[in-house]
Order: structure tokens, then sequence, then C-alpha cells
């Protein structure tokens, strides 16, 4: 990029910036436009009231149930009163309605929302679950009868009767000091009574809304699934999508959210069964998920089925002791990052944490030790950035002797140059590439580590989000309606990293602008990112920046220049060349003899 370019894309952000604020409506302007909203909101509020008159007179005035209904499959859990119990533990509230006898919503205590308000996983008749039957042809839904509720202790078991002596049983226990449900269905004497080789199990449900940022959370959440013998998989996490599982059988599905999942983990895997999930735009709704499961049924003897339903965070550890890998559903990144962050990053994290320190305190250290153990990389990165800048006295007079028209004699001049003294051009830049992908593991380690969430730092109330230090109240291209503070000071000191990387390295040209390039791409891109993320880069470039005065100060130009003039006079001995080697310096010379048949 020549400075025509730069200093062109430098004014169009500017101009950008100065419309967004100068075409800003005026403060004026915004009061009528809010006083007309509000004559909206009260006139659609008045005409809901009259819909909703309207719509009890017509529920009071609706005629029962065809009494041929009644006394057909399950005629009398057609009609009755939707009443709720709750069973509690130390981790988990589950409320169940005779209405289906399903659950009806979980709590996950000691959690809450970013609004403070307890987490409720799902919660209404949106939450639909329940089996399909297939009786004389006729399909009867669970999830449409009022089951009677008879609550035991830790357990409760709904009933739902198809005769005296033949009955559907939905039995649910909530343990003690657990995220789970354990939960069996019954079908007693109903064996001669189905239809088919197998019974279908629905579930469906909206989750809601749990963290500050609706969009994030959309992304980070959607259904898995793991057939028995693979990994687990999931659905498009960015826009709507159905799945038919038909390759194997399925050993668990899950609604998972951002920090929290929903978990059905049969005892005996499903056939086969598709899953669904849709986009909710509704605001404090993330997505809404489906899911229909095949159960083998044997119409020679009764048919009990048992699953383990799993509430909960999404803290790996926890995950973890669930089996079935369940941990898998956390996004550490693709390879080999995943197995930076499980197998490195995590444990070192995990136990910082036993030391009872504040969670900024520990990316301090964590982010110290890495430092600390790539230090040796870029000891030697800089030494080369080092020899290279000594060099480069010589390599102008090059320059000028050989010309720029002819750019391959050039290089192989450089790389002569290079030979005599000893140096690898690469040198600078294999360290460097070595230490990336522990700095791209972070990019996925902490966005999704649970134990930040409502976590606080200085004035970051909760590092698993942005810091919206300030608010625009509207979009601003590229940055969106707020500006994270804990990301400017991440930009402005990879800013200064890159002047002195450039000071360094003697970097010219266009390399010297796309470095200041880049820090100003990652302002817009990690604006809404988790403000921990952010802090940790602002850390790391400030370690860096240690690193580079002690390693200065260890580190002489003249020592340096000496040593490379006596690799120069010393003579030189034949050395194997490698294959990359011998096959550059074959290119070379046929790119020279190229040019010089042209120019004759």
């Amino acid at each position: 990029m020549d400075k025509n370019t730069f200093t062109g894309l430098f004014l169009i952000m500017i101009i950008l910036a100065a419309g967004v604020f100068f075409m800003r409506p005026s403060e004026a302007e915004v009061k009528r436009e809010q006083q007309v909203q509000d004559s909206i909101k009260r006139a659609g509020t008045k005409s809901a009231n009259n819909q909703a008159k309207s719509e009890t007179l017509n529920t009071a005035a609706a005629p029962t149930v065809d009494s041929a209904a009644l006394k057909g499959p399950f005629g009398g859990n057609i009609n009755g009163t939707e009443q709720t119990n709750t069973l509690e533990n130390e981790n988990l509230k589950v409320t169940f309605s005779n209405l289906g006898g399903k659950i009806q919503s979980v709590e996950v205590k000691n959690q809450e929302t970013y609004g403070k308000q307890p987490v409720v996983l799902f919660n209404g008749n949106q939450n639909k679950f329940g089996l399909k039957l297939n009786i004389n042809g006729k399909v009867v839904n669970t999830n449409d009868l009022y089951f009677t509720a008879t609550k035991t202790g830790s357990g409760i078991t709904m009933r739902a009767n198809y005769s005296a002596d033949k009955y559907v049983d939905f039995i649910y226990t909530v343990p003690a000091k657990t995220y789970n449900v354990d939960f069996n269905i019954s079908l007693n004497g109903l064996n001669q009574v189905l239809q088919g080789n197998n019974v279908a199990l629905n579930w469906e449900t909206t989750l809601l809304q749990q963290e500050k940022d609706a969009k994030k959370e959309q992304e980070h959440s959607g259904p898995y699934f793991k057939y028995t013998e693979e990994t687990p998989d999931h659905l498009n996490l960015h826009k709507d999508e159905k799945k038919d599982l038909t390759e194997g059988k399925i050993e668990w599905f899950s609604f998972k959210q951002h920090f929290f999942t929903s978990v059905l983990i049969p005892a005996v895997p499903f056939e086969k069964g598709d899953l669904e999930v849709k986009v909710v735009t509704e605001p404090g709704k993330i997505k809404w998920y489906n899911a229909n499961m095949q159960l083998p049924f044997n119409q020679l003897a009764a048919q009990n089925y048992s699953f383990k339903f799993y509430f909960g965070t999404n803290k790996f550890n926890i995950l973890k002791d669930q089996g079935h890998e369940l941990e898998k559903q956390i996004d550490l990144g693709y390879w080999p990052l995943k197995y930076i962050n499980r197998f490195v990053v995590l444990p070192v994290f995990n136990f910082l944490e036993g030391f009872g320190w504040g969670y900024g305190l520990i990316i301090l250290v964590l982010t110290i030790l890495l430092k600390l153990a790539m230090s040796p990389l870029t000891y030697k990165s800089y030494v080369s950035m080092a020899k290279m800048r000594v060099l480069k006295p010589e390599m102008d007079e090059i320059k000028a002797k050989v010309g720029e028209d002819n750019p391959t004699l050039l290089q192989q001049e450089y790389l002569k140059l290079y030979k005599q003294v000893g140096v690898n051009p690469l040198g600078g830049c294999l360290p460097m590439l070595l230490q990336l992908p522990f700095v791209m593991a972070f990019f996925f380690f902490f966005p999704n580590l649970f134990e930040l969430r409502g976590e606080s730092f200085l004035w970051m109330k909760d590092l698993s989000t942005y810091d919206n230090f300030i608010n625009f109240g509207f979009n601003v291209p590229f940055i969106g309606d707020h500006l994270s503070l804990m990301c400017i000071l991440m930009t402005i000191s990879t800013l200064i990293y890159t002047y002195f990387n450039n000071q360094i390295s003697g970097a010219t040209g266009q390399m010297k602008y796309i470095g200041y390039i880049m820090p100003i791409i990652f302002l817009g891109v990690l604006n809404s990112y988790p403000s921990g993320l952010n802090y940790y880069y602002f850390l790391a470039n400030m370690l860096t920046f240690l690193q580079q005065f002690i390693i200065r100060k260890m580190v002489n130009d003249d020592k340096i220049h000496a040593i490379l003039q006596d690799n120069k006079a010393k003579p030189k001995v034949e050395k194997k060349k490698s294959g990359f080697q011998a096959r550059l310096e074959d290119y070379m010379r046929q790119q020279q003899q190229q040019a010089n048949q042209k120019k004759k």
C-alpha cells in the first residue's frame, strides 16, 4: 500500500465518522419521534387489551371436546386444569406441569443473568415435551394430555391412563448436589396397543437470553448431537437449519447456549432423529430448537426407557465429569488451537484458580507465564532482526550498485551476502510464527470460558463480555453502538508495539504501513469481544515491551556487526545444499537468464 492509498483510506474514515456525527438527529427531532412512538404504543396497548378481552370471551364460549374423543385413547386426560409442582436441590429448581407431564421450566441456582435476574433456561408453554403414540392409525401427543401428578420426596410421577391397567408414566427424580434430572418412561400394558417399531419423542423449546450481548450469545448457541463412537457435532450456529440424523445411533443431543446447556442422554441410544434450529428476533429470546427422536419399540414386551437430563453450566470440568464427551460442546478452536487450550492453557488456568485470586490477577499471571515460556523464541527473533538491521547499510550499497531494474539479480546478491555472514533472512519470522498459535488460541479460550462470566476487574463489570465505556446510542459503521475502553487500550498498545517493532526490524515501504492498519481493523473486530480477551492482548503487548527492553540491554549491535564481519572473513567450507536451497538457486538462475534474454 503506497502513501497515497493509505492517505485516501484515512480520509474516508474521517468522512464517515463526520457524516455520522453531523447527520444525527437533533434533540427536538428525537423528542418528536418519541412522542409519535408513545402514541402508537398507547394505541397498540388499547388494541391488545380489546383483543385479549375478545379472546377471553371466545375462550369462555368455546365448545367442549367432542364426546367421541372423550371415549377414545386417553379420553380421560384430554380435559383438565393445568397445575405445577416443584422439585429442588442445591443447583436446580425444576418446575413440572401436569399438562404434558413435562418439565415446564428450569432455574439454575447461584447464577444470575446480566440483568441480575435468576437464570431460567426455558419457561412456559413454549417448552413442549412428550411422546407421539400411534394408536389405531391416530397419533396421540402426550404433550396435549393432562397427567395426574404424584410427588414423593425428591421425585414426581406423572401418569396418563389409557385404561384401568394401561397407562403412560413419566417419572422424574432430582438427585442432590447435581445438575441432573433422572427421567424414566414406562409404557405399561401398551405394547399391544401401540403400532409400529418406533416411538417418537419430541422436545421443542425457546431458550431465553442470559447474557448482555444477545448477538454474541446467538453466535455461541446451537443444537449439538453425538453419534455413538463419533465426535460431537452441531448445526449451523449463525442461521436456521434442519438436519436429519440418520448416519448412526444418537448417543445424546443438546440445546446449547453460550454459557448454559440442556442435554438429554438416553440409556439406550436413539435409533435416528432430526434436529432443527431457528434464530429468534423477539427480544429476550435467543433461539428456537426442535428435536424429534426415535425410540425402539417392541410389541412383545412392556417398554421402559431411561434418560438423564443435564441442565447446567458450560464449565469444562463439570461437563467432562458428566461423561459422553459433553465438554466438546465448548469451542476451544480448530486444530492445533484446541489442543493448546485443552492441554496447556486450561490446566494452567485451573491451577492458578486454586490460589483463590481474582480473575484479573489470574489472567496477568497466565500472560506472564506464557511470555516466560516463549522468551527463548522472542530473544531469537529479536537477535535475527538485529542482524538484518545491522546488514542494512551493506544491503543498501548492493541495491545502489545493482539497481532496482533487476530484482532477480538483486535478490541473488542479497542471498550471497546472507550466506557470507551466516544470516537466515527468515530467522526473525519463524520464532514469531511458532508463537502465533498460542496468541490465536486465546481468541477462542476467553470468549468461551465460563469462569469469567460475571467476574469484575477494575472498571470492567463482566470479563466475559465487552465493557461499554462509551455508549453512542446509535450504530457507528465498523464500530457498533459502543466503544470498549479495554479494546482502545489494546489498540493503542498494539500501535506502539508496531512502531518499536519497525524500529527494530528496519521495516520500510508498504510493510511499515500495513503494521499500522491491522490494529485499526482489530479495533472494529474486537470491540464487541470479551473485555477479558482484550485485557490479555493488552498485557501481552506490555510484557513484550518489557522483554524487548531487557533484550536490547543484552544485545549489542556493534558486537553483532563484528561477528558478522568475522563470519564474512572466514574461509567458507562448502556445505551440502538442502533441497529447498538448491531449488531456490535454480529458480533464481532461471529468472536471471530470462531477464538477460529479454534485454538482448
